[in-house]
């Protein structure tokens, strides 16, 4: 996702001037194709750069990067804006903006809810979260990344964007996790399944899951544009927020409960899709292949431009 925005990026005119990866040698290769310099530190991304994008993996990989102490991107921060992208846990987002003001520097969560194509393309959906100022004052770079700012909602303060972000993706994932579920019982039923799909998505049963993973799951392509671990990962934010919030919410449970029984079979670096290996008959039993690049159009939770 972050090398992809990087590429638009540089395409819109913008000059990309570091990149860092915890592998270093992804870093190197993006550095060399942009002409952007690959940092060795978090703190020389800071020092050479007035914007910093940050898309990880968890909370853990989010407050690493903005360590209090030692290699941090807050090393030297004041007047950087950090524009932070992945889908983390609303009071790490929070947390983070306080770190940041004590630096004099300002943060912005742009979650986002789309997939590889669009980082590339542009045409990312954004939740905006933070301070309208800063907001404002970086509107424009965003709007790049999101077909003009089309794709692009203010939400409110810091964590309001990753508390919707959160919702988002317990409904896409309880979707996911349904679909496999009534496809893997009309494949039981020896019901035609290309059939199945097409009267879905002409009914009750239509969902943009069922164009983004019902033929994957059909035909076990489970390449990965959104990994079932992070479907288990972000169930995971959603149900926090639930108990938080008082709020009963047995179907979110449920799909966490079946991403995470999928993770721990194996299956979590593959696509979300996966999931249909827990439920159709005579599946799960090996790890499906997962191609080496992804050959196929990418995985949504947003309208497909053509993740």
């Amino acid at each position: 996702m972050g090398a992809n925005m990087a590429r638009h990026l540089q395409d819109c005119g913008y000059r990309v001037t570091a990149v860092f990866d915890a592998r270093a040698e992804v870093a190197q290769e993006i550095a060399r194709e942009i002409g952007a310099h690959a940092c060795d530190t978090l703190a020389a991304v800071t020092a050479a750069s007035d914007v910093v994008f940050t898309v990880v993996t968890d909370d853990q990989a989010m407050e690493g990067i903005f360590a209090r102490r030692g290699d941090s991107l807050l090393a030297g921060a004041r007047g950087r804006i950090f524009i932070n992208c992945a889908t983390l846990s609303p009071a790490v987002h929070v947390e983070l903006a306080k770190r940041a003001n004590k630096a004099g520097a300002a943060t912005l969560e742009a979650c986002m809810a789309s997939s590889i194509t669009q980082a590339r393309a542009g045409t990312l959906y954004l939740m905006i979260g933070g301070d309208d100022n800063v907001y404002q004052k970086v509107k424009p770079l965003l709007c790049h990344l999101s077909d003009g700012g089309k794709l692009m909602r203010y939400v409110g303060t810091a964590g309001r964007a990753a508390q919707l972000k959160a919702l988002v993706n317990m409904v896409m994932n309880i979707n996911t996790a349904g679909l496999a579920e009534g496809l893997a019982l009309a494949e039981a039923l020896q019901l035609d399944l290309s059939t199945v799909r097409e009267v879905f998505s002409q009914t009750g049963a239509a969902s943009r899951v069922l164009a983004t993973d019902g033929e994957d799951m059909q035909n076990r392509d489970h390449s990965c544009f959104f990994s079932a671990a992070h479907a288990a990962k972000d169930s995971g934010i959603a149900l926090a927020l639930a108990r938080k919030a008082r709020i009963n919410t047995p179907l979110a449970a449920a799909a966490f409960d079946q991403f995470t029984r999928l993770v721990k079979a194996g299956f979590g670096d593959l696509d979300k899709s996966a999931v249909a290996e827990l439920t159709f008959r005579g599946r799960g039993r090996r790890k499906p292949t997962k191609p080496t690049k992804p050959t196929k159009p990418a995985k949504s939770a947003t309208p497909k431009k053509k993740k």
